[in-house]
């Protein structure tokens, strides 16, 4: 079957020489401010890109002289080719960027986005694992042989400690605190943030580097923390598929990925009581706005316990 095109794609474009300086200057302070990750730069590349070569057929000299109407017709014609809101959304956002930046540096006086509409976005809530399914999933790796010892370990930490599937491969033992119980983590943009590690976890993990860890070293293995049969870190297909294969296991019909672990995680501590700004560190999110969703998912589990239970709803 002949795969359906994307429509959320727009053919890449080099931006004009005119335009093309102001572009790299806003990326290399957006790097050094922020620490831009790899994606974000390529995406604020060629979304500028795109605009730049648009914005240059519709008369525009440089980014000094783009209009409003100008700018507004760039994302219409987005519409029209029938990009996706989120698509849309980034890339008013990179605009809005680069309007800013221009007017900090002094080349403009006027920000000629501040009147540009974005696209409303529908938040899906993220889907999350029950505490009873959570214990089934941890408890899914038996036995004590070295890779059961690895993945119970794994496991534990990934739902103690809400990592992202990239951080927890990139783990190494150095980053690893097991006596005060906490993680170095490197984030996106190589932000550092300390990561607490809770009790179970830790025992799992100090059982995995003490016996588990051992058989997996080979020859060339450095200092990464979870490895596999090779002696390299494990990548993150691999640890994507331990968790299926486990959850497949424990009897869980979601389906279940790294992520949701890591949205069981936030969800369950503000269930608990932790408030928000502490789960924010904790994840590692740059806006308290990306963290507020697990506000909407625990009022929305609050509705459907009294929709169930309360006895003048049935």
């Amino acid at each position: 079957m002949a795969r359906r095109p994307r429509t959320d794609r727009v053919a890449a474009s080099k931006a004009p020489t005119a335009f093309a300086g102001d572009i790299d200057a806003l990326i290399a302070f957006l790097d050094l401010e922020r620490g831009l990750a790899r994606n974000s730069r390529e995406n604020y590349q060629r979304d500028l890109d795109q605009a730049a070569a648009f914005l240059a057929g519709r008369g525009a000299k440089d980014w000094r002289t783009v209009s409003s109407a100008q700018a507004g017709e760039w994302l219409r014609s987005l519409s029209r080719r029938g990009l996706s809101p989120a698509s849309l959304a980034r890339k008013l956002s990179a605009l809005r960027v680069l309007a800013r930046f221009l007017v900090r540096e002094n080349y403009r006086n006027d920000d000629f986005t501040a009147l540009l509409a974005g696209p409303k976005l529908s938040r899906r809530l993220p889907d999350t694992l029950s505490p009873a399914e959570i214990e089934r999933l941890l408890k899914a790796p038996v036995g004590g042989d070295p890779a059961a010892l690895r993945d119970r370990a794994l496991l534990e930490l990934f739902y103690s400690s809400g990592l992202r599937v990239s951080e927890l491969a990139g783990l190494t033992l150095q980053q690893l605190d097991l006596k005060e119980g906490f993680l170095r983590v490197f984030g996106k943009g190589s932000k550092e943030r300390i990561v607490p590690v809770g009790g179970r976890a830790c025992d799992a993990l100090s059982v995995y580097v003490e016996s588990g860890r051992p058989h997996f070293v080979k020859a060339g293995t450095g200092s990464e923390l979870f490895l596999s049969a090779r002696g390299g870190a494990l990548s993150r297909v691999r640890l994507w598929m331990i968790v299926k294969m486990y959850a497949k296991r424990a009897g869980i019909a979601k389906s279940v990925k790294p992520h949701l672990l890591r949205h069981s995680f936030a969800t369950h501590l503000l269930s608990g009581g932790a408030d928000l700004r502490s789960i924010q560190e904790m994840l590692g999110h740059a806006s308290i706005s990306t963290t507020q969703i697990y506000t909407a998912v625990e009022s929305q589990r609050l509705l459907d316990q009294h929709a169930r239970f309360h006895p003048r709803n049935k």
